[in-house]
């Protein structure tokens, strides 16, 4: 983290390699037994299965985005989608009224034009993702006529 932040010029975004991933299931036996108990014995492990909104994988990055190396093997520099400053502050100004007005929808739709690339899977905003790729299909269609 040092490193990245010597590396910085303003307005980076860093990625570091975590190295290999750890298993949820072997980090709960570690601090189980860190914890001086036996899992499954003194202390059970309870399967929950994925709560509404929860993913099994978090994506650093959406599909169109990528990342730059650096002189560090282990960091990288997100290049990400630009948008300005004004453009910014609408999105935020239309989400912030959505959320006054209770509107959760919106507020996820809007979410979802932000971050066109983010998928409700395992979510009752699921629904919204077909209602979006059928106006872009739409919108592309009468685009190209």
């Amino acid at each position: 983290m040092f490193e990245a932040a010597a590396m910085g010029r303003g307005g980076e975004i860093f990625i570091f390699d975590m190295g290999k991933p750890v298993k949820i299931l072997d980090l709960a036996k570690n601090m189980i037994r860190l914890s001086g108990f036996t899992p499954d014995r003194e202390i059970k492990i309870v399967y929950s299965g994925l709560r509404p909104g929860e993913k099994l994988y978090e994506e650093l990055l959406a599909h169109r985005e990528s990342s730059l190396p650096t002189h560090h093997p282990k960091i990288m520099i997100a290049k990400v989608r630009d948008y300005t400053f004004a453009e910014v502050t609408v999105m935020i100004g239309d989400l912030t009224e959505h959320y006054q007005q209770g509107d959760r929808r919106a507020m996820v739709r809007m979410m979802k034009h932000i971050i066109p690339e983010y998928i409700s899977n395992n979510s009752v905003y699921r629904l919204l993702d077909f209602d979006i790729q059928a106006e872009r299909k739409t919108q592309k269609k009468a685009s190209s006529e």
